[in-house]
């Protein structure tokens, strides 16, 4: 075998319990993960937003950022539920670059898988301390979920993951809402039927554990455009793209038809000033169709303290290493237009 073995890595519990989760703050991710439930299921009517940087490459940076995500979000609650993007883990098209929180604590020195778990925890853990948020996160590698299951409020699987069988099986076993995104291709079937996977029981090997599941009705599709064989970006999110989606939920006879519309990343061609005119679209399409503004529930939105993005030899405070984002003030402005569409 081809690998070097450098050592042995902490399980779960031992990160836990070393770093536990208080009573009070399993309580407010109780909270919002109920909240997000309820939105997804109808019986919510508020929107769900979730919205940060592309990825959380600086712990302080993204308390700042958050510290002032909430107090926007106190303002639009009645609205509008927030919940930040947290993404410690970053998928990587080729394999290379920064991989995330979990693979590089600090960008600028060598990967650390042993000290990235633990600060991927302590980052969770200090935002919904400190700020009173429950946050999102990406499940990259579904064996690390638990290091942060009874921390997030949300997981998202990413349009590289979508049709991994693994991914799909401990989405089932989840007790948080599950956005599951189209893949790179734009195949809508292969997200329908990681819905449908992730919505019925199984049975699998997760960490060495046969185990089996009850299902995840909360797994649901996050549109997030594709890449056509030119390598040219194709948006999703149109009136026709929404209907078409709609109607594939009936067919599968899925639960919960709900749709998160990614408004950067192929939606945007990554052309982060697109993503306001983006949402603006799909809340005209929800205005004018019933089933449409049955079926999306809410957005995703990248975004951070400054606008744009940078590299890691020339970093700046608050701006993203990885795909560009909304600055803050531009976020801001975005989140209270977008409650004065309600």
């Amino acid at each position: 075998m081809n690998m070097q073995f450098h050592c042995k890595l902490p399980i779960p519990m031992e990160v836990k319990k070393q770093y536990p989760a208080s009573e009070q703050v399993l309580q407010i991710v109780d909270s919002y993960t109920q909240q997000i439930k309820d939105i997804l299921s109808g019986k919510d009517e508020r929107l769900l937003l979730i919205i940060g940087p592309c990825s959380a490459d600086n712990s302080e940076a993204l308390l700042q950022y958050c510290y002032k995500l909430k107090q926007v979000s106190d303002k639009v609650k009645s609205k509008i539920l927030i919940i930040p993007r947290v993404y410690t883990n970053k998928p990587r098209t080729k394999g290379t670059g920064y991989k995330g929180m979990l693979h590089q604590p600090d960008p600028s020195k060598e990967e650390d898988l042993f000290n990235g778990i633990v600060a991927i925890r302590k980052l969770h853990l200090d935002v919904v301390e400190q700020i009173g948020f429950s946050s999102a996160d990406e499940m990259l590698y579904p064996e690390n979920h638990r290091y942060i299951n009874d921390i997030v409020s949300y997981i998202t699987i990413g349009a590289r993951s979508c049709e991994n069988q693994q991914h799909r099986m401990t989405a089932s076993g989840l007790n948080i809402a599950t956005g599951i995104k189209n893949p790179t291709g734009g195949d809508l079937s292969a997200m329908i039927n990681g819905i449908y996977a992730s919505q019925n029981s199984q049975d699998f090997i997760y960490r060495g554990w046969a185990v089996s599941t009850t299902g995840n009705k909360y797994a649901h599709g996050i549109l997030r455009g594709y890449q056509n064989k030119h390598g040219e970006a194709i948006g999703n999110y149109h009136y026709e793209d929404l209907l078409l989606v709609n109607q594939l939920y009936q067919n599968a006879n899925l639960a919960n038809r709900a749709i998160i519309v990614d408004c950067n990343h192929c939606n945007s061609n990554k052309h982060y000033l697109q993503q306001e005119r983006i949402m603006k679209e799909v809340m005209m399409h929800k205005r004018d169709n019933k089933d449409i503004d049955k079926l999306v529930k809410g957005f995703m939105v990248e975004s951070y303290l400054e606008d744009g993005s940078c590299t890691i030899d020339d970093y700046t405070f608050g701006k993203s290493i990885t795909d560009p984002c909304l600055g803050w003030s531009k976020s801001e402005e975005l989140i209270l237009k977008l409650a004065d569409l309600l």
